[in-house]
């Protein structure tokens, strides 16, 4: 795949997400990199004090380095900042980060030569995962930590992270030293120069790739979600007439607009709600039913607002200071305060933990006889029997941690740096923690997909609409009808594995003529 800096669309993000994606460098990018790398070849040769070419870091920006120290100070600036914690970033984090970092030095505005974003590339296409651990950032001067650790397997110094060939055990990886893997790969280690060092660690390429990864990751869910709350509609003799589009249009909310679509095109052809289109004596379906569009409508304008935001941040240049070789300047500036991906991170949390708390009204709603009128607890000798009683509380149980999870981690900054750095977006845990969150919601759906498949034995002879009978079929081939209690947390391993791993997605998107989930509006 060509990488042209600045032109990332989500599509190139995603297929870098997925791996397997070799990058090369777009030429054109080639004369801007000289240029602004002679710029700062420049100052380091000159008497004036440039920020991050010959002085000290961060408070220590006062102190003068020497000549002939400057490579020195870069490596020592690696080294020093190289102090994350915690568990490893997953691969697709760090590949994202290897590409993002790449093409955003090829913007040509940050001073370094063609041969440190050449290293990059060559780390990300031979499929190498440095050792990065996942605490440490407050994102505000640049990913500071997470990047360090990046750059020093790009050094030789670091370590990265080493999958066996045909190592079954999913894990992310065995940490060996950077210089030898580096070797086998007849990679040569990066010896930095005047400002690359610093180049290289400010930015927000962490934060903004775990972003992506949560929107990435995120995906196949909401399209789950989708297909789940279509189901439970059914099971629950619900109305379609809430999905009607004249609703919609006056309110003019493109996600709930686009919601409403979805619904109508899953319940299309389903002869449960045709038996009860007429003597049915309730008048209004609870609001988890007929205020779905509105709901994960308002979290679908949400994240499509996020991946705007990240795809501009994906192209932007947030390192400092920026070089302009068209006058040689040199401009101090605060581009890698993450405060547009904190922001968006936060947004993306609420709309998670809203899809996840309807989904869990959704269950309690089925569960729940005198509302659904489907059999207590949805089993047949209920007392024997307790059915899907428990299963909801494990689903209360996620979602109220999501709630809490779900606070505003951008409202929270904590001053570094002696105070130098003393407003910060703590925009790389806004993003990490969105993951336990996106866990949580799958395994809530997975809980409602086992509960609605499971009012729809209820209702047999009668069948759904077709792409709804498709899910009950599918599920079914992993988890039969609980006619009485039996171990079912199995079974919720098995239904929420259908909606992580894209399973209900690809039904929904069988469907002709649905918009897109991502439109970056």
């Amino acid at each position: 795949m060509l990488l042209r800096p600045g032109q990332l669309s989500l599509d190139e993000l995603q297929a870098i997400h997925a791996g397997g994606q070799p990058l090369l460098m777009d030429p054109q990018a080639l004369p801007a990199i000289q240029a602004s790398a002679a710029v700062v070849q420049a100052a380091a040769a000159g008497d004036a004090a440039v920020y991050g070419v010959n002085t000290g870091f961060g408070k220590l920006a006062s102190t003068r380095i020497s000549a002939e120290d400057l490579a020195t100070l870069q490596r020592n600036l690696i080294r020093s900042h190289s102090v994350g914690v915690g568990a490893p970033l997953q691969p697709a984090v760090v590949r994202l980060m290897l590409a993002l970092k790449a093409a955003s030095l090829a913007r040509g505005y940050s001073g370094v030569r063609p041969v440190v974003i050449d290293t990059l590339l060559a780390v990300h296409n031979a499929g190498l995962v440095p050792y990065v651990p996942s605490q440490g950032s407050v994102g505000a001067s640049g990913d500071l930590a997470p990047l360090s650790h990046m750059t020093l397997a790009l050094m030789g110094e670091g370590e990265f992270l080493v999958t066996q060939e045909g190592d079954p055990s999913g894990r992310v990886g065995v940490r060996q030293p950077a210089a030898q893997v580096l070797r086998a790969k007849g990679i040569a280690p990066l010896v930095l120069e005047a400002k690359e060092g610093l180049a290289l660690i400010n930015g927000t390429q962490t934060s903004t790739a775990l972003a992506l990864h949560a929107l990435l990751s995120f995906e196949p869910v909401l399209e789950a979600a989708l297909v789940v709350g279509a189901l439970t509609v059914d099971a629950a003799r619900g109305s379609d007439g809430p999905f009607d589009p004249r609703i919609h249009l006056l309110r003019g909310q493109p996600g709930q607009i686009d919601v409403a679509q979805y619904y109508r095109a899953l319940l299309q052809g389903s002869a449960i709600r045709a038996s009860h289109t007429e003597g049915d004596d309730r008048v209004q379906d609870p609001y988890c039913l007929r205020c779905q569009p509105q709901v994960v409508g308002a979290c679908l304008d949400q994240l499509r607002h996020a991946a705007l935001v990240l795809v501009r941040e994906a192209n932007a240049v947030t390192d400092n200071p920026l070089v302009f070789a068209e006058d040689g300047a040199m401009l101090s500036g605060g581009n890698f305060h993450a405060e547009p991906v904190a922001l968006a991170a936060d947004a993306m949390a609420c709309a998670i933990a809203e899809v996840g708390a309807i989904a869990e009204r959704r269950i309690a709603m089925l569960i729940d006889s005198s509302v659904s009128r489907l059999p207590p607890f949805l089993c047949a000798d209920a007392g024997l029997n307790s059915g899907f009683m428990i299963a909801h509380v494990t689903a209360a149980a996620l979602a109220s941690e999501n709630k809490s999870l779900a606070h505003p981690a951008s409202v929270d900054s904590l001053p570094t740096s002696a105070n130098q750095e003393d407003h910060v977006s703590m925009a790389t845990f806004a993003a990490r923690r969105l993951q336990a969150m996106i866990q949580n919601v799958t395994h809530i759906l997975g809980i409602e997909l086992l509960a609605a498949a499971q009012g729809v034995e209820f209702l047999r002879p009668l069948q759904s609409s077709p792409p709804l009978e498709a899910v009950h079929t599918l599920l079914r081939e992993h988890c039969p009808a609980m006619m009485q209690d039996r171990y079912l947390a199995p079974d919720i391993e098995a239904a929420s594995a259908l909606v992580a791993d894209g399973s209900l997605a690809r039904i929904l998107r069988t469907l002709p003529a649905l918009p897109t989930l991502w439109i970056p509006a």
